[in-house]
């Protein structure tokens, strides 16, 4: 898993600026205007200057000084740059010749937090030159009370005892809506202090214990999400929240160590994929390295759990599968953390205990680096990676750490329709996603015959992200698809192309505001192991949303222990197919998706929830299939009993009465579809785990799916 994490970016450091007398680290497209005082020519030119950090060590780790810039050679993607920038940071000379205290005026406490902002560098501003530069950023909404108290804790300590004079530090906070700048860079020791001691005054506030429900209000959030059931299962929003603490960072020259405090950041089969690849990238264009720290420490776990959770009360408890999936829950929720670390160049600080430590390892990190700077032959702002090799000409002994590539930028304007679809074209084969848009997918997979399985395809996006057309005017906006599905070999198996026009009236703004764009298409595929990338863009404004996932369609031929079913359909929602979602394709082709989708029955569809958000008044609907490969009517079809379940904190709160099922056998794949419904009213509002369960009395086989829901007012 940390493997398959750690290949989603590769980790790489590069810039493109704009001010050739300064170095921040963010690429851009410098458009330099030159007019001549008797005419009125106009020339333009852009150049693209990409900046790596390089640290050089000799055998012994000790960092090579007096270098020169012709000491070094730079290649991108094998053709030679020139060297036009070069300094050399010497953090540890700086850090021995200040002060122990810093010089700075200290504040006194602080009433109540104020919201600020990390200040740019202006051309010529050494301030930084030679200082270490650190953020503390705090994942409120991933952090219980008591993580929290460890994590301040340890900030305290370390700016109490452990910050050096070349240090300067930022906090920063996420607290569920948005990211919040508390201090910009400073050094003053009694700020810092104060600042954190605001944040424990404060820790009554939390809400990573309480999601909030739809009707929750929009905080105006950095990164253009709004706090709707988009955002309920909310590790994407967490991974947005740092791509947008790494964009703050990125007009600062030097290179900057983000502390990140949470507990865990685990991905599920809900969150995007995309959103982890474009954060790590952006924290590389930024010169951003994430240090994530597990706010829970050294954690030891019961195998059947502790007190604060009930006994499963079934064989796991007894198999080991119970214990196994307690310690795979919890590798798993610090996966993530490694590939963040992995990829951007920091280290992460899990089961220990001394959680200051990991501030200490980020500090300790950087002590004197060179400062290379080249404008790349390749202006071509395409988004496309671009290697780059850094040697020293006369020390082959020596070890150079840097950032072996970047992403170039990319550049979306005002395009014709030919310049859009090669926009939409080029965004799909980039490798650095583009997340501008939410976007969410869920596929199915349905058995047809014995080789054969049809996938419908479900795409989400909030309705509110057509605001920003609205607010230009627009009567209307197409929402463009694109999209491929390929095998584990990177073959591309099925290509999706299409549009949806959603007028944007003053009464239909509205209505949208309140409920996501739905969209479907479906494909008939065979078992395998499957990558989806399907990418969203709003023509109006050109905005793009990326969502990028894996997954998996079973041969149900060779399932032997357990009763074979297909993919499990939670909805709430179903729709007359002449009030039903767009279709992909033309006319024709939609006829044929609905006549072999069995989400389509008696003239209405069935809306595959995406989110799993419910209303606790609404009705929750399942729908799967189960395999009898010996059934081919009723009277050889073997009776099965399904029930649902519901856990929070793996104690039962909810079970379904038994349904039997018997009926409606497809002879051709003899699949016999299971239907249930019931009403949610008996549940409070909260996060559960769903769990649909299928018996066959005559094998004494079962069949177990679980998944994450949330019920909501």
């Amino acid at each position: 898993m940390r493997r398959a994490l750690h290949l989603c970016a590769v980790g790489v450091f590069a810039c493109i600026v704009a001010n050739p007398q300064q170095r921040p680290v963010v690429h851009q497209e410098v458009q330099q205007q030159v007019q001549a005082a008797t005419t009125t020519a106009t020339f333009t030119s852009s150049t693209q200057l990409v900046v790596e950090s390089v640290s050089v060590k000799d055998k012994s780790g000790k960092i090579i000084e007096g270098l020169h810039k012709e000491d070094f050679t730079v290649t991108e993607d094998a053709k030679p740059q020139t060297i036009k920038f070069f300094e050399f940071e010497n953090v540890e000379e700086a850090a021995a010749a200040a002060p122990s205290r810093a010089t700075l005026p200290a504040p006194g406490i602080l009433p109540e937090l104020t919201q600020t902002e990390i200040k740019s560098e202006s051309p010529g501003d050494i301030r930084y030159r030679d200082r270490r530069l650190l953020v503390l950023y705090f994942d409120m909404k991933s952090m219980p009370i008591f993580d929290q108290l460890r994590a301040f804790d340890a900030a305290q300590k370390f700016v109490r005892t452990q910050m050096s004079p070349a240090d300067l530090m930022a906090l920063m906070e996420y607290n569920g809506s948005s990211v919040q700048v508390l201090s910009d860079f400073t050094g003053d020791r009694d700020k810092l202090q104060s600042i954190l001691a605001t944040l424990i005054v404060e820790e009554a506030d939390n809400t990573g214990d309480n999601p909030p429900g739809a009707s929750a209000s929009d905080s105006g959030a950095a990164f253009g999400q709004d706090d709707s059931e988009f955002n309920i299962f909310n590790t994407d929003r967490q991974l947005a929240a740092l791509q947008t603490a790494a964009k703050m960072l990125s007009s600062l020259n030097e290179q900057k160590s983000l502390i990140y405090f949470a507990s865990g950041l685990n991905l599920n089969g809900l969150d995007n994929q995309a959103q982890l690849s474009a954060t790590i990238n952006d924290a590389i264009r930024s010169g951003v390295h994430f240090w994530p720290i597990d706010a829970r420490g050294l954690v030891a776990l019961p195998p059947l759990g502790d007190a604060t959770r009930g006994s499963q009360g079934n064989a796991a408890m007894y198999t080991g599968t119970a214990a196994l999936a307690v310690q795979s829950n919890f590798s798993r929720s610090q996966d993530t953390l490694y590939a963040l670390a992995a990829d951007t160049g920091g280290k992460a600080l899990l089961d220990n205990n001394d959680l200051a430590q990991g501030i200490v390892n980020a500090e300790k990190s950087i002590t004197g680096y060179y400062i290379i700077g080249y404008y790349t032959t390749n202006e071509t702002l395409d988004g496309k990676f671009r290697r780059v090799k850094i040697t020293l000409n006369n020390n082959a002994d020596a070890k150079l750490d840097y950032r072996q590539g970047y992403y170039a930028g990319k550049v979306f304007g005002k395009f014709t329709n030919a310049d859009k679809e090669r926009q939409l074209e080029d965004a799909l084969m980039m490798g650095d996603p583009v997340t501008e848009l939410t976007i969410m997918l869920e596929p199915n997979y349905f058995r047809q015959n014995n080789a054969e399985y049809f996938v419908p395809i479900m795409v989400k996006i909030p309705g509110s992200e057509l605001a920003l057309a609205r607010k230009r005017g627009a009567e209307h906006t197409l929402i463009n698809f694109i999209g491929e599905i390929k095998d584990n070999h990177g073959t591309t198996i099925r290509n999706m192309r299409d549009y949806m026009d959603i007028k944007l009236s003053d009464a239909t703004a509205a209505e949208w505001a309140k409920r996501p764009i739905e969209y479907d298409t479906g494909y008939t595929m065979l078992p395998g192991a499957y990558q989806i990338k399907v990418l969203a863009r709003d023509s109006e404004t050109g905005r793009i949303g990326t969502y990028l996932g894996k997954f998996n369609i079973p041969n149900l031929n060779r399932e032997q222990d357990r009763v074979p079913i297909t993919s499990v359909v939670l909805s709430s929602q179903r729709a007359e197919m002449k009030d039903a979602i767009a279709t992909a394709g033309k006319p024709s082709k939609a006829a044929v998706t609905q006549a072999v989708n069995p989400l389509v029955q008696d003239g209405a569809k069935l809306i595959p929830s995406v989110t799993r958000v419910f209303s606790s008044k609404a009705n929750m609907y399942v729908y799967l299939q189960a395999y009898e490969p010996n059934a081919t009517d009723a009277a050889t079809t073997q009776p099965l009993v399904a029930y649902v379940s519901f856990f929070q904190s793996s104690v039962k709160v909810m079970e379904t009465p038994l349904v039997k099922v018997t009926d409606g056998i497809d002879p051709k794949s003899h699949m016999l579809p299971i239907k249930l419904s019931f009403p949610l009213g008996k549940l409070k509002p909260g996060e559960y785990d769903c769990e649909v369960t299928i018996l066959d009395p005559s094998t004494q086989k079962t069949a177990f799916w679980q998944a994450p829901v949330m019920l909501i007012p």
